[in-house]
C-alpha cells in the first residue's frame, strides 16, 4: 500500500461521509428536526467502513501492476505464442478441428 493507495482512500472515505450526510439531511425533514450529532457518527461509520474495504479488496483506480519476474515474461510470451499458432492453424483451413459441437 503506497501513497497513491491512501491518497485514493482518503478520497474515497471522504466522499462516502459527504454521501451520508446529505442522504440523512435531505430525507425531507425540517433542519430544527434532525439529530446531528447521529448523522455525523453514520457518516463517520460509513467512511471507517469504506477505509476498511478499501484495504480489505483493494482500489480498482490504483494502479497495481508490478515489475515481471522472467519467468512470468516467459509464460506470458510462451501463452501469447501458443495462442498465435492455434489462430494460424485455424485460418489455414484446419476448421473441422475448430467446430462447434452441440452435446
Amino acid at each position: 500500500m503506497n501513497k497513491e493507495f491512501w491518497k485514493a482512500t482518503a478520497i474515497r472515505a471522504f466522499r462516502t461521509f459527504l454521501q451520508v450526510i446529505l442522504a440523512m439531511w435531505t430525507t425531507g425533514q425540517l433542519l430544527t428536526d434532525l439529530d446531528f450529532k447521529a448523522i455525523l457518527l453514520s457518516a463517520f461509520s460509513a467512511a471507517v467502513y469504506s477505509v476498511l474495504t478499501s484495504i480489505a479488496t483493494g482500489l480498482p483506480e490504483v494502479n497495481v501492476c508490478h515489475e515481471m519476474t522472467d519467468e512470468e515474461a516467459y509464460d506470458l510470451a510462451y501463452y501469447h505464442d501458443s495462442i498465435e499458432d492455434e489462430l494460424d492453424d485455424y485460418e489455414e483451413g484446419d476448421e473441422d478441428e475448430y467446430e462447434y459441437k452441440e452435446d
